[in-house]
């Protein structure tokens, strides 16, 4: 049970640090290259596909398996890696959960709501300056808080198990 909670979790973190890591590298600098009316539109259509199980469920999913492995854990006697797995979940809720929840998702809101069609090169600019800079700002935040997840709830995997 414990090696099994342990590699869910270090799947789950992956996952999720790939996507935000992969995001970082790939996507943004390719939609710095775009115009306005380009980029708005597709962060929005990004934003709107992107709720769906494959993204979710990991998401949502990691910080109650990483509590769940951390609690195996420490009833097993190993309060080592237990404290490197609840130390995860916490990095997760507030670097990940919570900039996501408190800083990606409201300016997401906002750009969902603003109809493109019709608005005008300067709106389209406008809008863009006060999404672009802040959501990236977030995103990083969430990015290097989500690596670190991962390297964390890695080591926990290596270090040696108490009472071996």
């Amino acid at each position: 049970m414990n090696n099994t909670m342990l590699l869910l979790s270090i799947l789950l973190t992956g996952l999720v640090g790939g996507l935000m890591y992969g995001w970082t590298v790939s996507v943004l600098p390719g939609l710095r290259a775009v115009d306005a009316p380009t980029y708005l539109n597709t962060m929005q259509t990004v934003n709107r596909k992107i709720i769906n199980p494959a993204f979710t469920v990991p998401f949502t999913a990691t910080p109650f398996v990483l509590a769940v492995a951390s609690v195996v854990l420490f009833r097993s006697g190993d309060s080592r890696r237990g404290w490197l797995l609840a130390s995860s979940a916490l990095i997760y809720l507030v670097g990940v959960v919570g900039v996501t929840v408190g800083g990606n998702i409201p300016l997401n809101n906002k750009l969902d709501v603003f109809e493109l069609a019709g608005a005008t090169d300067a709106a389209l600019a406008d809008l863009r300056q006060h999404y672009e800079g802040p959501w990236n700002a977030w995103h990083y935040a969430r990015t290097v808080a989500s690596v670190l997840t991962l390297i964390v709830c890695s080591v926990a995997a290596i270090v040696e198990a108490e009472g071996s």
